[in-house]
């Protein structure tokens, strides 16, 4: 019988990741087979392991089949051959065979060196600009006509997540995690996780619900704005809304949550137009109306955001009503994130996460259970879920969180 072969290569920690084992097995599992024709191993926690192997099919569509999976564990065919570009024929409508992505970290070899494809994210298509030599991740739709899309899955790189060699800390790798408790333990080590990322200037983006406001959470994640540890926001239309509602009557979604204030129908009505009246919320804090709260820090610090607005919303200045202007919007915020922030966020979090890319750290906090699984069960290389009230979980971070030190400020005693 006729076998079909190809040479294919992989590197990286192919052992403790298990990388290796899923190569193997995805062979197996597809009636292939395989012949290792080399493997080096690493020696030390620095050191890639090396393998070459034949892998072998009975028919040619069976072979490219098992090439695709195999592409997407992060091998590569040996020989490198460049990317297969070709222009697409009309606006949002890529060319046949358009490559579609993971949110692995992604390469394409175009003019014999290997370009990282910014954003990462699942379900985008590659377009190369020849212009710049830039790989960009882009929705389908946004394609334009005559742009240059990666077509095929030769001359692409995937690169899986990796087992970290110096351990996760409070994070769990490549699994879904049944929701922990917020015992100290899991607090402290996710305050030492955000110290350290703000010490080598990385970045950390919070995904939040309005119910943040309701559960008397909004003061306390307003000092983690002003502390910097929040370096942008995404959250449903209403959360930055309820929040001035709650500032300026006293409830949130009418429901009082002030000592004194009263059940008020229509208080988000009125919040929003008071809003608009001033031309957003940038326009209650110059004209004094606003003093403070989680809307005014912000704004007034000038935190990147993105509010995503459902059909109940109220629109104010700053919410993007349209779904797909939104979306663009939060792959611009998450590029790059270190650690993301998913508080009491229900379908809206769920939604935005698809946008994540594997290698992002991954927090999610919710009273529900039911909802943690669902967030949390994406490809995500470390995460974990928290069941807990959030009110008390950010308390309790708030507590074990310092405020970052200015800028060339001294940080010793």
């Amino acid at each position: 019988m006729k076998l079909y072969s190809q040479e294919i290569e992989v590197r990286g920690h192919l052992i403790d990741s298990m990388i290796l084992s899923k190569i193997f097995d995805a062979v197996m599992d597809m009636k292939g087979e395989f012949e290792v024709l080399e493997f080096s191993v690493g020696k030390r926690k620095d050191e890639h392991s090396f393998v070459r192997l034949l892998v072998k099919a009975d028919s040619r569509e069976r072979l490219v089949q098992m090439l695709d999976v195999l592409y997407r564990l992060g091998a590569v065919s040996a020989g490198v051959m460049e990317a297969s570009l070709v222009e697409a024929p009309a606006d949002g409508v890529p060319p046949e065979g358009f490559y579609v992505m993971t949110s692995n970290p992604t390469q394409i070899y175009v003019e014999g060196r290997w370009i990282d494809v910014r954003p990462v994210a699942a379900n985008m298509v590659v377009v190369y600009r020849p212009d710049d030599g830039v790989a960009v991740g882009k929705p389908s739709w946004r394609v334009g006509k005559g742009e240059l899309v990666v077509v095929g899955e030769e001359g692409i790189r995937v690169s899986p997540p990796e087992r970290p060699r110096e351990g996760v800390g409070v994070f769990e790798f490549m699994s879904s995690p049944a929701p922990r408790a917020a015992t100290p333990s899991l607090i402290s080590g996710l305050a030492d996780e955000m110290e350290a990322i703000k010490e080598r200037d990385g970045r950390i983006v919070v995904i939040a619900g309005s119910a943040v406001v309701r559960s008397g959470a909004a003061d306390v994640l307003a000092s983690l704005v002003r502390k910097g540890y929040v370096d942008a926001l995404i959250s449903d239309g209403s959360l930055l809304l309820c929040d001035v509602e709650l500032r300026l009557l006293g409830t949130c979604d009418g429901v009082a949550l002030v000592e004194g204030a009263k059940n008020g129908y229509g208080n988000r009505v009125r919040a929003a137009v008071e809003i608009r009246r001033a031309g957003g919320i940038e326009g209650l804090i110059k004209g004094g109306t606003l003093k403070g709260g989680l809307a005014y820090d912000v704004t007034s610090r000038g935190i990147g955001n993105v509010q995503f607005m459902d059909l109940s919303d109220e629109p104010i200045p700053g919410t993007i009503v349209d779904a797909r202007s939104a979306q663009v919007r939060a792959l611009e915020l998450l590029e790059g994130a270190d650690l993301v922030l998913a508080l009491a966020g229900g379908h809206m979090a769920s939604e935005v996460l698809k946008l994540l890319r594997s290698s992002t750290k991954l927090v999610v906090v919710d009273v529900s259970p039911e909802v943690a699984l669902r967030v949390i069960g994406r490809e995500v290389a470390q995460s974990v879920s928290v069941m807990s009230d959030v009110a008390n979980f950010l308390r309790s971070l708030d507590d074990a969180l310092g405020p970052m030190p200015a800028p060339g400020a001294d940080s010793r005693p």
